[in-house]
């Protein structure tokens, strides 16, 4: 099984749009896949980090889902090498929707993010 986790403006599962801002999105969807690339599981998680008023950083609490990858339009540098200590793949995406990130994830399309970037928007 393979976990992925995206950025989102929304809770809408598969269907939410992707967030421009990988710390501030105000959703986190997480989304289980059989190793043949079925999709087992979608859940909505807020993003109940400090940019929320919460606890700890967006990177710390998606690792808590323990991911083996994370789809983004891009992400600050201090993120990105959180999540590259912690051995989970970033990867760029043009996708509009949840659903069409994974489809490029499961058939390779997407690259590695090598680099964070410093600027608000991504997309």
């Amino acid at each position: 099984m393979r976990k992925v986790v995206i950025p989102t403006e929304d809770g809408n599962g598969l269907n939410a749009l992707l967030s421009e801002h990988f710390g501030r999105a105000p959703f986190f969807i997480v989304a289980e896949l059989s190793e043949n690339g079925d999709i087992i599981a979608v859940q909505a998680v807020a993003n109940e980090s400090e940019h929320f008023g919460g606890t700890g950083s967006p990177p710390d609490r998606i690792l808590q889902f323990k991911p083996n990858a994370v789809i983004t339009y891009g992400m600050g540098p201090r993120a990105l090498s959180i999540f590259q200590g912690a051995g989970v793949a970033v990867l760029r995406t043009d996708a509009v929707t949840v659903k069409e990130a994974i489809e490029a994830y499961k058939r390779g399309l997407l690259q590695e993010l090598t680099e964070g970037c410093q600027h608000a928007h991504h997309h």
